[in-house]
């Protein structure tokens, strides 16, 4: 069953840098069908509802970002790699959640892409911002 695997979260300072990275468990996949899929980024807070955070398309052309974090974080993509990262900067205490990665085989929508279905889902990695 493919699974989506996030990593590279941790704790980290007001004003850090965190990179996350996503990639397919299952190796087929991830060679053959991981840069067909546009892949978002979600983060939930403890009490909060799951929120969208960035989308990059399959192709990596096109990105989106919800407005509480653009300007401090990049969404990209290495397809001869496989991986999709998210590089967030000049974190604040607010960022902290679990941070998932998601994938779907239609475009991001452009800001709909948080209400649009996805096909593959991670299990998710802690992101604690400490003040």
């Amino acid at each position: 069953q493919v699974q989506l695997v996030e990593s590279g979260g941790g704790l980290v300072q007001v004003g850090g840098t965190l990179t996350l990275s996503c990639a397919a468990n299952e190796p087929t996949f991830r060679a053959y069908s991981m840069g067909a899929y546009s892949i978002g980024w979600f983060r939930q807070a403890p009490g909060k509802e799951r929120s969208g955070v960035s989308c990059i398309t399959n192709s990596g052309g096109s990105t989106v970002y919800s407005d509480s974090v653009k300007g401090r974080f990049t969404v990209s993509r290495d397809n001869a790699k496989n991986m999709v990262y998210l590089q967030m900067n000049s974190l604040k205490p607010e960022d902290t959640a679990v941070y998932y990665c998601a994938a779907r085989s239609g475009g991001c929508g452009g800001t709909n892409y948080p209400i649009l279905p996805y096909d593959y889902w991670g299990q998710g990695t802690q992101v604690t911002v400490s003040s």
